[in-house]
């Protein structure tokens, strides 16, 4: 057994919405396996397998729970159920514009298939299935590969009407030509934490418990191969926190095995390494959700509540590289839909209803405004076999800053 350091420490604590019973039963499950768990590992966990185990857990973890997860964002006149809204939730117009990049990359590799992950509602499938649809594109077939099987029979509901056209794996395909969809997949990858301590060591973050049985921050020596990892992407800082996706990069490092031939289109919260790892911010960005409520302490209701972290786009981009992918275009949310064709399906909609106009355009604006998803939000492609650009990037393209 390998001794945690003495560095231990609860999480500041999160103002919550308060629980219902069954909620709190809930929880109180998660925990409990969560406990096993650390003892199994002679009381240590690696935060990432916790991370696993509180979203992914069979029963218990918020993805597999059976809860739900995703607010409707179709009636601002009461609080959303769900614990958070994705961009596919806010508007038709997302799926819409994501559609006609699809199309590009379908036409272009002479291909019929989209694969999504992690589908959610399956708003985004219904949305370009129907804009696939109206481009004259009904051939299309749609697959989905979703962890969830609360989430899967929503999807089957929802996506119903197009028959056979939409079919659900149970694994990565062995081998795939076409259009690969990851809307919000890369932040709810478990991630690892480390810190730097005094001395200039990388230092693993983990799970421990204390006295009374509660969850606590313990940090230990890293392993060779995190210590080298962390190493070679930033500086040695004290004091500083934060995480790599290595189960991220292995995910894209897979795909160069079996993406024959098409693009992959990958939207996420995130920076490029430059700014992920800035000096600035040193307390990292790992995130809880819970009923619209964003905090930071990952123990405050298992399987009850989101944990995500940003994404490092360099690093995806690095890992697509060294795996044979082409990278084909990085750039912010709001460009790539405004060069996707965004302002045209926006010059559609009939002004002279003002209030319906005003409706629709609200949502448009959340996706393009840098205060909101606009900027925060990034679009990677990737892919092999692809000869000529993708119009989501015809402007604006920052691969340089990758």
């Amino acid at each position: 057994m390998t001794t945690p350091s003495s560095t231990m420490q609860r999480p500041a604590p999160a103002n919550l919405p308060p629980l219902s019973a069954p909620a709190r039963e809930h929880r109180d499950a998660t925990a409990a396996h969560l406990r096993a768990a650390i003892a199994a590992n002679g009381g240590w966990l690696p935060f990432d397998h916790w991370m696993a185990e509180a979203l992914y857990a069979p029963g218990l973890g918020y993805y597999a729970a059976g809860n739900v997860k995703l607010a409707d964002g179709e009636d601002d006149t009461k609080a959303p159920a769900g614990d958070f809204v994705t961009a596919p939730q806010l508007t038709p117009l997302f799926a819409r514009t994501i559609a006609r990049q699809v199309a590009q990359v379908l036409a272009q590799t002479q291909t019929q298939d989209v694969l999504e992950f992690g589908a959610g509602t399956g708003a985004l499938a219904e949305g370009v299935l129907r804009e696939l649809d109206a481009l004259g594109l009904p051939q299309t077939r749609y697959l989905i590969l979703e962890v969830s099987a609360d989430l899967r029979a929503r999807q089957a509901a929802r996506l119903a009407p197009f028959g056979d056209r939409v079919q659900w794996l149970d694994a990565l395909p062995h081998a795939f030509a076409g259009c690969v969809l990851a809307n919000e997949v890369l932040d709810a990858m478990p991630v690892s934490l480390f810190s730097w301590d005094a001395a200039g060591a990388v230092q693993e973050r983990g799970v421990a418990l204390d006295a009374d049985g509660g969850f606590v921050w313990a940090d230990r020596p890293a392993s060779p191969a995190l210590a080298s990892a962390v190493a070679a992407r930033m500086p040695a800082l004290p004091a500083y926190v934060s995480e790599i996706n290595l189960q991220g990069e292995a995910w894209i490092a897979a795909m160069g095995g079996w993406l024959e031939r098409g693009a992959a289109l990958l939207v996420d919260y995130g920076f490029p390494r430059s700014e992920y790892y800035h000096p600035q911010r040193a307390g990292g960005t790992l995130m809880c959700h819970l009923r619209h409520h964003a905090h930071g302490d990952p123990f405050a209701a298992p399987g009850l509540q989101d944990i995500t972290a940003h994404v490092d786009f360099t690093a995806m981009a690095d890992a697509a590289l060294e795996h044979g992918l082409q990278v084909l275009g990085y750039t912010s949310q709001a460009r790539f839909l405004m060069n996707a064709g965004l302002m045209d399906l926006l010059a559609q909609l009939d002004p002279s209803d003002a209030q319906q106009y005003a409706q629709a355009v609200a949502p448009v604006q959340k996706l393009l405004s840098e205060a909101e998803m606009g900027e925060l939000f990034k679009v990677l492609a990737v892919g092999r076999g692809m000869t000529a650009p993708l119009t989501g990037f015809s402007r604006g393209d920052r691969l340089g800053k990758l």
